[in-house]
């Protein structure tokens, strides 16, 4: 692994550092007393499952065959397919032995061929225990999605290095916040939107400080996301009341409200508009700071206020980009029904605020909302920061060139002409005025 020739942010001064730490310190350590106090210590365990066993298997052989009549079936409706499938089965009590069991049919249905690796489901006769049948539910998709990730982290690591393997580490931990923190703290009925805040801030600290070190920089983007994420709840609140969604909006929050009735769906989500916006803040917040640190670092003569626009600039090509982002990634992960919708009978404007349209639009408003703030934001915080330690007062922050030195008169200048010369006819060598060079190059600068 070759050594990473990224440069490191300038160092702010001591004031600011100290102003800094006094900052982002307490606001972490309220973070951790936040999520202790609404840690899931006592969760329930999860209940025992009454799902069939499954095994894993490998196909043999697959033997297809004419479907028999169904008078019951509509006329033209799709048939089969039919036969058997014959598996060696890799795990459990039969282990080693061939079964047969039916070609799988019906919606969704996996096609499969001899020598893949299948999952069974063992199905018992509630009448007779012994007495046990095997049907085929899917393929293994353990090895295919190993190597998928492989190459993800490899990809990362080989174009991004000891920064890639640290973005690899903030995925590990985003993951462990959101599977031991969040999602048990909102299945033990804590409330969805503060658990998804503080769970939302914690990651935010751990992923950026280790992401892209504890520097001044990485301190504005953790302030700007902060500020952007409260605020981006506090719109989310007001959007979902004044809409007066409940979050039963999609058969996913149905389903959860008949498995666990002391769920909040409103607060979850709530929940999910912060959670889905973090990924995209933390993006634009780490973004405008090092702007604003290359700007200054490539022109030192640059005010505060001519950083702050210079890098208000990008961040209005990168939010432009990042909006369509956002609203197609809501898209694609609600297609189907999109498509589904599209097939309605109902006019534009009852579809689009229906139940399910309009929770996507309040998350796609709420979220870019709260974007839009963040520029601003943090580049305003990360010029203060920048051009906090500058000299010369305030000529220095309105960018005022230094001043040139007044010219000389000619008579000092024919003497220094003289004097660097050398002696003349008689003459003496005379000294060189203060601060101009003798013979030899120096600069006499204590006379």
């Amino acid at each position: 692994m070759g050594a990473d020739h990224t440069r490191p942010a300038p160092s702010a001064p001591p004031g600011v550092r100290r102003i800094l730490v006094a900052t982002v310190v307490p606001l972490f350590v309220a973070t951790l007393i936040a999520a202790l106090l609404l840690w899931p210590w006592d969760a329930p365990d999860a209940a025992p499952g009454t799902d069939p066993p499954r095994h894993h298997g490998t196909v043999t052989r697959v033997v297809t065959e004419p479907c028999p009549p169904t008078p019951e079936a509509p006329e033209g409706a799709a048939e089969g397919p039919c036969g058997t499938v014959t598996v060696r089965v890799d795990d459990g009590p039969d282990a080693g032995q061939q079964v047969e069991t039916p070609v799988p049919a019906g919606p969704g249905a996996p096609t499969v061929a001899v020598g893949d690796e299948i999952v069974l489901v063992q199905l018992t006769d509630p009448a007779d225990p012994s007495a046990s049948a095997y049907n085929i539910a899917e393929h293994q998709r353990g090895k295919p999605l190993l190597w998928l990730v492989v190459l993800f982290a490899a990809a990362i690591v080989a174009f991004g290095r000891w920064r890639g393997l640290a973005a690899l580490a903030g995925l590990a931990a985003s993951f462990a916040i959101l599977l031991t923190f969040v999602l048990p703290g909102i299945s033990a009925g804590s409330p969805p939107l503060l658990v998804a805040v503080v769970g939302a801030a914690l990651i935010m600290f751990v992923v950026l400080y280790l992401t892209h070190g504890v520097t001044a920089q990485t301190s504005v983007a953790v302030l700007g996301t902060l500020g952007s994420l409260v605020l981006t709840g506090v719109l989310g609140t007001i959007a979902t009341a004044a809409t007066h969604l409940t979050g039963f909006g999609s058969e996913d929050a149905t389903t959860l409200s008949m498995f666990q009735a002391d769920v909040d769906l409103h607060g979850l989500l709530l929940a999910g508009i912060i959670i889905g916006s973090l990924g995209v803040l933390d993006d634009v917040t780490v973004t405008q700071a090092a702007t604003v640190t290359e700007l200054a670092h490539a022109n030192p003569g640059l005010s505060r206020m001519q950083l702050y626009r210079a890098a208000t600039r990008v961040g209005r090509a990168h939010i432009a980009s990042t909006v369509n982002t956002i609203v197609l990634a809501y898209a694609g992960a609600s297609l189907p029904v999109l498509l589904l919708l599209t097939a309605d009978s109902r006019a534009v404007s009852q579809i689009l605020t229906s139940e399910f349209l309009a929770q996507e639009i309040v998350r796609s408003a709420v979220a870019t909302l709260g974007l839009i703030a963040a520029v601003p934001l943090t580049t305003g915080l990360a010029a203060v920061v920048t051009t906090a330690g500058r000299r010369g007062g305030e000529s220095a922050d309105r960018g005022a060139p230094p001043t040139p030195p007044a010219p000389r008169p000619a008579a000092d200048r024919s003497e220094a002409l003289e004097a660097l010369s050398g002696p003349r006819a008689g003459n003496a060598p005379s000294a060189a005025p203060a601060g101009w060079p003798d013979r030899d190059g120096s600069t006499d600068t204590a006379w």
